[in-house]
């Protein structure tokens, strides 16, 4: 039975939050995007915001079930609440740390994209506060979507 990440912090309560722990999995994901995305408090932002959202949201889970996790079997749980300068989210699983331990930079290359290369742009462009941490064998991504 894979391991399930410690649950992420409950910095809110109610409609205002949102936790989710899918199966690290490209069929899991996208269903775990619908539910999130059909949901307070993402279903109550504004379209480009939710957009945003789905965005960097499938980047990032995707990379977790690809990158993470990649003999499969893993889980991956995910918090969003909503503060006064947008959407706070935290990923966390307890899959393959990140290469060197540090997020890719996300540079665009001249000619081929590499791994890391659009996909990493993408976040670092749509979200602030972006931080990775790896503690007792978790992986902890934490961000802002402004809004």
């Amino acid at each position: 039975m894979p391991q399930v990440p410690d649950p992420a912090p409950d910095h809110m309560t109610g409609e205002r939050s949102f936790h989710l722990v899918i199966a690290a999995d490209p069929t899991s994901v996208r269903s775990g995007l619908a539910r999130l995305t059909a949901a307070a408090p993402v279903v109550d932002l504004n379209a480009d915001h939710r957009a945003t959202t789905e965005l960097v949201l499938a980047e990032i889970l995707n990379n977790v079930a690809e990158h993470a996790y990649p003999t499969g079997g893993g889980t991956v749980t995910l918090t969003l609440w909503l503060t006064a300068a947008g959407l706070s989210c935290l990923v966390v699983d307890c899959g393959q740390p990140m290469p060197g331990g540090n997020l890719p930079t996300g540079r665009l290359p001249s000619v081929d994209l590499p791994e890391g290369g659009f996909g990493w742009h993408l976040i670092r462009s749509l979200t602030q506060d972006l931080h990775y941490t790896r503690s007792d064998h978790q992986n902890r991504l934490s961000f802002l979507i402004p809004g």
